[in-house]
């Protein structure tokens, strides 16, 4: 995960560095192998997650529903999934499915 996301099937999981108590709710972007993301609400009683898991469902383009967290919750380091998600933020590739030949010449053996 030196990107800091990785493809799962559909789903994205992320590693994210999250700076609670921000200005506003910011994608900063990819930075040190990890999603920077900032977001307004403080690190209490579970607001700041609630927060991040609604600023990312919004981001991707799904439910509140479809991100979970996976690592992290008491830490600004987190692992979430995003269940297929509908848009990517920038610095977000699209997952590539290797190509695999299925034709063979007749007379080969592999």
């Amino acid at each position: 995960m030196a990107a800091g996301y990785v493809w799962d099937g559909a789903d994205i999981i992320l590693r994210v560095r999250v700076q609670p108590r921000a200005s506003r709710n910011e994608w900063v972007g990819l930075q040190d192998a990890r999603c920077r993301i900032r977001i307004t609400a403080p690190p209490v009683d579970g607001e700041a997650n609630a927060c991040l898991r609604a600023f990312l469902a919004e981001l991707f383009g799904t439910a509140k529903n479809q991100v979970t967290l996976l690592a992290g919750e008491t830490s600004r380091d987190k692992r979430l999934r995003v269940a297929a998600p509908r848009r990517l933020p920038a610095g977000i590739e699209l997952q590539t499915a290797p190509v695999i030949s299925k034709t063979h010449s007749a007379g080969s053996r592999h």
